[in-house]
């Protein structure tokens, strides 16, 4: 009898497993050194490939001084910053056993860049040695804050994603605080915070590439305990190693070398993301091409490749000024949001974050318990309406405000109050909407911490319109409500569509939706870098929700969005209940899941997308109010609805307020205020959440 049978099939022999792992190391070698030949031939200069290779036979002195002075650093600054923040992905992902683990998604690149941006604000020139340790203490503390958020990123994907967004939205708010407060310090700093490859000497790369090889030959050292910690915590232990130290170090590790790529390059986005997801889609034929010491180098290797490559890209097709001008950051990160869209559609959901957390505050209170809760908000908000108009840098009295409601007021107060009251109704008037598009976009995703900025909403919209302002400066308020909805509208029906897959996954609508945010994000500085590089107050007030210059006309639509998308939710108000609940109930019950999903999130998109059109892009009010008045009245969005509204409208209000005041007569965007206000609130979820042991 024939044992053929029992003989387990051999691997395919494919020309990968006939070459082996270190076939794969030469090969991927020899494709860096030949796209860094390309990338060596590109520039401003006429200095084209034949001078470059007759240099070694005597060529001309000017391409000599070309080749050394600007091409040789811009080449040795990409191959350092992707050899560094491949390794240090790959590194963070095995020590998270988490795919989507990098140095953007830990915060790692936003609090390296906001130690820098610090240290340039205060006209400090520091040594590169200092600057690269300022760059790791701040890229140390938000990976700490963020692993500690999610439970060292193996207690869920959208946890660990949407706690280091959180971070680095609190920390990109305080740099763009910091360059909007010192202009003249930071300038530049705006598109060198996307990376930029743009060297003036080698000094950067010859201290810093050394400290980068260091760190590499440590991790693959690490290599063989990095195998065994793969295997699980437990297992790890019994095998000797300990876990913990060893966690503390290659982390450690891992930020060094993000730290470095900032310093040298500034923040280059989803690098660390991208090569070794492309890494570990190599065929398993080959074992030693899975382990540590062949993955760390080749991580590093497809990391140059990627950063090289766009940097090719994007002068190939912008131009050779491009170079200069553009950061090819926005070309890495455009590139990481559509492998972070492909892993997310891998993903599968988590499970409890369908779900919203049971809120036992509030959630059996009687109706007078809920008008007293709505007359105090609403005595709250008129409180704040009128201190936003005493407030500025102008403080006024109460009798002045009365005279002007009175038409008796002097001409100079007049002014003042004409140019205050269009401010302080935009804030309210953006916060209560993007309240409200909030909790439409909780019930129906059914995802806690889901909000119209994490689904790509804002940034779509921020697309939009910062487009219609660079391309049609004049452009009406008709026109800018028109274009940024289209953007809003757009880029939700990306997310929408790619997020389902047989049915709408909560987990995977909200990474998905990062995913695009960042991708907006991207396009947004590209445009605003292309069309006016030096203008950063344009881009940081926009980016950053500013109520400066609003007038009444722009109020129009979002008043309009509020009477119109309310009135629709009110009368969807019971299906949202049900949809808040699972799949199968609203089933059961006869609703008609589709079309009522559809028209809360619609709403949701006009609701955002009038509000960024009049305003701009302020983060967090839609997370934060419907969270709020969910506590203080319950989950049925009879009553979430109006103390959302009255709470986000609140919140703004103020956030615009301390922001006209505080520093007057400079001004912090109300975008900002919100950031900072918000996150420390968000970030207590997901700490709630990790001590209750939520997946969220």
């Amino acid at each position: 009898m024939s044992t053929d049978v029992l003989t387990p099939a051999a691997p395919p022999d494919t020309p990968l497993r006939r070459i082996g792992a270190a076939g794969v190391v030469l090969l991927t070698l020899a494709a860096t050194v030949l796209v860094a030949a390309v990338h060596v031939t590109q520039g401003t200069s006429s200095v084209g490939a034949l001078d470059l290779l007759a240099l070694p036979f005597g060529g001309s002195d000017e391409a000599a001084r070309v080749l050394l002075a600007s091409r040789l650093p811009r080449l040795l600054a990409g191959v350092c910053v992707g050899l560094a923040l491949g390794v240090a992905g790959s590194l963070l992902q095995t020590i998270a056993r988490n795919a989507m683990a990098s140095p953007d998604t830990l915060a790692v690149s936003a609090g390296a860049y906001l130690a820098v941006a610090s240290a340039a604000a205060f006209g400090l020139v520091l040594p590169v040695p200092v600057s690269g340790g300022l760059a790791l203490f701040g890229g140390l503390a938000a990976a700490a804050l963020v692993l500690a958020l999610s439970a060292g990123g193996r207690s869920g994907t959208t946890r660990l994603i949407l706690a280091g967004s959180a971070t680095s939205l609190a920390l990109s708010s305080l740099t763009n605080l910091v360059m909007i407060l010192f202009q003249q310090e930071t300038v530049g700093l705006f598109a060198w915070g996307s990376g930029s490859l743009v060297q003036s000497d080698l000094n950067a790369v010859t201290q810093l590439g050394p400290v980068i090889l260091a760190a590499l030959a440590a991790a693959m050292l690490a290599g063989p305990r990095l195998d065994i910690l793969g295997l699980g915590d437990d297992t790890a232990t019994v095998l000797g190693v300990n876990v913990r130290r060893l966690r503390l170090w290659l982390t450690l590790l891992a930020v060094l070398l993000s730290a470095a790529a900032v310093t040298i390059a500034g923040p280059i986005g989803f690098v660390g993301l991208c090569a070794p997801v492309i890494v570990r889609l190599l065929p398993r034929s080959i074992p030693a091409l899975h382990r540590n010491r062949t993955m760390l180098p080749l991580s590093g290797l497809v990391g140059v490749l990627i950063v090289l490559a766009s940097d090719i890209l994007l002068r190939a097709v912008l131009g050779a000024q491009a170079g200069v001008e553009v950061p090819p950051g926005v070309v890495t990160t455009v590139i990481g949001a559509i492998v972070m869209v492909w892993l997310a559609r891998r993903y599968r959901d988590a499970g409890p974050t369908r779900r919203p957390p049971a809120v036992r505050t509030g959630a059996g209170r009687s109706r007078t318990a809920f008008l007293i809760v709505v007359g105090v908000c609403a005595a709250l908000l008129a409180g704040a309406l009128v201190l936003g108009l005493l407030g500025g840098d102008r403080w006024l009295l109460t009798g002045d405000v009365a005279n002007w409601l009175q038409a008796r007021s002097g001409r100079a107060l007049t002014f003042v109050l004409d140019q205050r009251w269009p401010r302080v109704m935009a804030a309210a008037l953006e916060g209560a909407a993007l309240a409200v598009a909030g909790a439409a976009v909780q019930a129906v995703c059914r995802n806690p911490l889901a909000e119209p900025g994490v689904l790509g909403v804002t940034a779509g919209a921020g697309v939009g319109a910062i487009g219609l302002i660079t391309l049609v400066p004049m452009a009406g308020i008709w026109m800018m409500s028109l274009t940024a909805g289209l953007g809003a509208l757009l880029a939700f029906a990306l997310v929408y569509g790619l997020a389902w897959r047989g049915g709408l996954s909560s987990d995977r609508l909200v990474l998905i939706g990062l995913a695009v945010q960042a991708a907006c994000t991207a396009i947004t500085i590209l445009i605003i870098v292309q069309s006016d590089p030096w203008n950063t107050a344009k881009a940081l007030t926009w980016l950053s929700g500013s109520t400066y210059g609003r007038m009444p006309a722009q109020l129009i639509p979002v008043t309009l969005a509020l009477l119109i998308v309310v009135p629709l939710l009110v009368w969807l108000r019971r299906d949202l209940d049900l949809l808040s609940l699972d799949e199968d109930t609203p089933r059961v019950l006869g609703v008609p899941l589709e079309p009522v999903r559809l028209g809360a999130l619609a709403g949701a998109v006009l609701l955002t997308s009038t509000a960024v059109s009049a305003v701009g892009v302020i983060g967090f009010v839609g997370l934060v109010a419907p969270h709020a008045a969910r506590a203080l009245v319950g989950a049925h969005h009879t009553r979430l609805l109006p103390v959302a509204a009255l709470l986000g409208a609140l919140l703004v209000s103020l956030a615009d307020t301390l922001g006209r005041t505080v520093i007057a007569p400079a001004q912090v965007p109300a975008g900002l205020v919100t950031a900072l206000i918000g996150t420390p609130y968000f970030i207590y979820l997901l700490w709630r959440a990790r001590a209750g042991g939520e997946a969220a």
